[in-house]
């Protein structure tokens, strides 16, 4: 499975493609980003303006149409601050889903503060004996995520965002003294409130190592190095600078104007505007954690939603890889929604199609009916989801309405009423769903509940005693010969003389169901 997940920010949209195997692992295949600067005024005038919402969508349909080359069949698409705090947020959304055909879903600070917290803790090795704080400082807020022996035990996000700080307190440039007094004055309070949550939950209000993530906090660690002996060329996530370096930084892009900052090696020329925002916020946490050193990290928010998703869709990428066919793999997703989580769907299908396989010519069985005994069987308990008693009848109605993909109507009919018979009476000519579909789907439906009943009655126990069954003729009898290993398998062979008639009847033969010889106490025979 091909996975996409976005992140739509304040300043920047990035997205993350990747391969998902089926146990889970994945590679990347390719990443974009663009710095849209969606947020503009929105943090403090309350909407995106149309350019800015211009800009947005047009980025993300590049990016869409990245993801469609890529073959990427789930998209996971985040927003944050600036969607979240703008009025018109919804309007953006709706857009997104109007003109790019993507889904975004808005999430709150702790969340994107927990997301990226997952990130980080896939690509770092967070377990060191010292607390350590992420610190991702973005367009619209900054999220804190303090982690103890690799455990995140606290998260915040603040209003500190470079994009909103830029736009109430910087107007000149350089930016004057009571325009830095002001705005240090602004991120120190909301820091105060910060440390006094930590003391009353007697955490660590100190740290030794800050980890940075995002584009600001990259790019000030990038400009600390270079501003020493170091070179950051093809090392950014191996860096670790100084504490004391981001604030010599800090105190030496304050006092320079903008054509001074796009001299300063390492900057990126795109942030040469917010970049005096991100530097005093990154030194005042610093500083206020008493931190010694800084370490960048390259996964952020739009990793953690890509980790999340796998974690919470691992299920769904196992049949992704397991089930080719689209149609096979609508059928086990309905299941899996419908909490039909068992192995024993499974192994009744197993056993429906070796009994498909063997006596499908005599049954008058076409191939089409093969893949629908497979389907019903794997779905034939589902009915469970409504109620234990007549179970069967209530899986009938949710195949009927489950919206399988990729099947006819009058499939879904097939597979539906071939679950609804696979326990108590047959198929009978008064029952309306039955008497509605053509006679010789009436046969087929016969004869594949027929299969079905049995292949259910040799899972009884739901323990696969029955590893497969082989039917053998001798002259005009039949005799299903069971694989059962070492196991007792006369509960399996009891519930399947009681359920056989109606293929008995169909074939017009004699048999029995029958143990191989490693276990010949348990043969029985009937007619």
């Amino acid at each position: 499975m091909r996975v996409a997940a976005v992140d739509i920010g304040s300043n920047s949209i990035h997205m993350v493609v990747a391969e998902v195997d089926a146990d889970g692992r994945f590679r990347v295949l390719d990443r974009a980003k663009d710095m849209v600067g969606l947020g503009g005024r929105t943090h403090n005038e309350g909407v995106l303006s149309a350019e800015a919402m211009d800009r947005g969508v047009e980025t993300l349909a590049k990016f869409r149409t990245l993801a469609d080359r890529h073959e990427v069949t789930r998209v996971q698409a985040v927003a944050t601050s600036a969607i979240r705090e703008a009025a018109n947020g919804g309007d953006f959304i709706r857009r997104v889903k109007r003109d790019v055909g993507w889904r975004v879903k808005v999430i709150q600070g702790l969340e994107e503060a927990r997301l990226i917290f997952v990130g980080v803790r896939h690509a770092m090795d967070l377990r060191a004996a010292s607390p350590t704080l992420i610190v991702d400082i973005g367009g619209g807020s900054v999220e804190l995520i303090l982690v103890e022996n690799g455990a995140a035990t606290w998260l915040d996000s603040l209003k500190l965002g470079v994009a909103r700080l830029t736009d109430r307190f910087l107007h000149k440039d350089p930016p004057r003294e009571h325009e830095l007094d002001q705005m240090v004055t602004a991120i120190d309070r909301e820091i105060a409130v910060v440390k006094k949550d930590l003391a009353a939950q007697r955490l660590p209000a100190s740290v030794d190592r800050v980890v940075g993530t995002s584009g600001t906090m990259l790019n000030l660690i990038a400009m600390a190095a270079n501003r020493g002996a170091n070179s950051t060329e093809g090392k950014q996530q191996s860096l670790t600078v100084d504490a004391g370096e981001i604030s010599r930084l800090r105190r030496a892009i304050s006092r320079s104007n903008r054509d001074e900052r796009l001299k300063i090696k390492g900057l990126d020329a795109k942030r040469v505007d917010l970049i005096v925002a991100g530097a005093c916020v990154a030194d005042r946490v610093l500083k206020a954690f008493s931190a010694k050193t800084v370490a960048p990290c390259t996964w952020a928010l739009r990793e953690g939603v890509l980790l999340d998703f796998i974690r919470r869709h691992q299920r769904g990428i196992e049949e992704t890889a397991r089930y080719v066919n689209p149609r096979m793999r609508s059928v086990m997703r309905l299941a899996r929604h419908l909490g039909e989580t068992s192995q024993h769907g499974t192994q009744v299908a197993k056993l429906a199609l070796q009994l498909w396989d063997q006596l499908h010519d005599a049954l008058g069985l076409d191939s089409p009916s093969r893949e629908w005994l497979q389907c019903a069987a794997q779905l034939h308990d589902i009915g469970h989801h409504i109620s234990h008693k007549d179970h069967q009848r209530h899986s009938h109605y949710l195949i009927t309405n489950g919206e399988l993909l990729g099947f006819e109507p009058y499939e879904i009919d097939v597979i539906a009423l071939v679950a609804r018979y696979h326990r108590k009476s047959p198929p009978k000519e008064g029952d309306q769903d039955y008497s509605a579909i053509s006679p010789d789907l009436q046969a087929t439906v016969r004869a594949l509940s027929a299969l079905l009943r049995v292949a259910d009655a040799l899972d009884r126990s739901h323990f696969g005693v029955v590893r497969s069954v082989e039917v053998a003729r001798t002259n005009d009898k039949l005799t299903f010969w069971l694989d059962a290993g070492e196991n007792d398998a006369a509960l399996e062979i009891w519930e399947a003389e009681q359920r056989s008639k109606p293929l008995r009847q169909l074939l017009g033969n004699e048999f029995g169901f029958a143990v191989r010889a490693s276990q010949p106490e348990t043969q029985s025979q009937t007619a």
